[in-house]
């Protein structure tokens, strides 16, 4: 069981993420049109070769369920920010794949979002703080389910 003071902490990382991405979010909807998974999905098919992603590993990356993403990605293909293609080699494989309109849409929504993660985020840490929170988030996240 955690103590105390571990559950306050993890407490305080749970409002702080959900006060960060309710804030991040409504400055994307409120400038660009566009939610945070939307701006998510569209950064991770910008970063890939040939901008494209088969929907399992976009799935992955974004950290949204498969119907989820199914979803979105409607979404975003009917917007035609993305279409989707049979992969290669593959009968039953799909791929989303980022359209040119939807690279310049991220492009714009870009300078909204990354104003955010600066002013919200990155202005409350010291450089040595940023950096050790870094520290502490990539070994998080490189934990196995058995907590190695």
């Amino acid at each position: 069981m955690p103590t105390r003071t571990e559950l306050g902490v993890w407490r305080s990382f749970l409002r702080a993420h959900a006060r960060l991405t309710r804030v991040l979010e409504a400055e994307l909807i409120a400038e660009q049109r566009l939610s945070l998974a939307a701006y998510d999905v569209l950064v991770q098919l910008a970063e890939v070769p040939q901008h494209r992603l088969r929907m399992t590993e976009l799935a992955d990356a974004v950290l949204l369920s498969r119907s989820g993403v199914t979803r979105l990605v409607d979404r975003l293909e009917r917007a035609g920010l993305v279409l989707r293609e049979r992969a290669d080699g593959d009968g039953r494989g799909v791929v989303a794949v980022l359209t040119p309109e939807g690279l310049d849409r991220l492009r714009v929504a870009s300078g909204t979002h990354l104003t955010g993660v600066a002013r919200h985020f990155a202005e409350g840490f010291g450089d040595d703080e940023l950096e050790a929170f870094g520290r502490s988030c990539d070994r998080l996240g490189s934990v196995d389910r058995d907590g190695h």
